[in-house]
């Protein structure tokens, strides 16, 4: 008994979530709110992180909502929200995944209400994100490295 040494407790605090980054850009208006034709959307998303300090992480996630009628934009929007998290006393392999899943969850639904009411609050009907599988873009982020890892290797032999 004396010789098992006693484990620290796994930590996982959410810190701080934020609106990190903002911005929209509606560059045909007020032209653009004659238009009666449907405008197409096209929605980028993304994931970043980064160690801030010893067990403490800044993860975020991005979009960009980049709505058109033809050529002409109707209008740009860019967002990052961000989380600050605590993470410590965990496997390297589960904190990947904490930060790669767990918090961009916890994170986007910020995002989501952000961008609609930026969009609502600009003149246009909002546009909701969908709901989104972090843990399948995840696993499709790291079959793609593992992919480009062993194509590099086998480029390499």
């Amino acid at each position: 008994m004396a010789d098992e040494q006693q484990q620290p407790t796994p930590v996982f605090q959410i810190q701080r979530v934020y609106l990190k980054e903002a911005s929209l850009e509606q560059p045909n208006s007020p032209a653009i709110f004659l238009e009666q034709q449907q405008p197409s959307v096209d929605i980028q998303l993304g994931v970043e992180a980064q160690s801030v300090a010893e067990g403490i992480y800044e993860v975020a996630v991005v979009t960009t909502v980049h709505t058109r009628i033809g050529e002409r934009t109707v209008f740009l929007v860019e967002a990052k929200q961000a989380g600050i998290f605590e993470i410590r006393h965990i496997p390297q392999e589960i904190l990947q995944q904490v930060i790669g899943i767990q918090c961009p969850q916890i994170v986007y639904p910020y995002l989501r209400a952000n961008v609609a009411d930026l969009i609502q609050r600009a003149g246009f009907p909002p546009v909701h994100l969908a709901e989104l599988n972090f843990q399948a873009m995840y696993e499709q982020q790291l079959a793609q490295q593992q992919a480009a890892a062993s194509a590099n290797a086998n480029g390499q032999a």
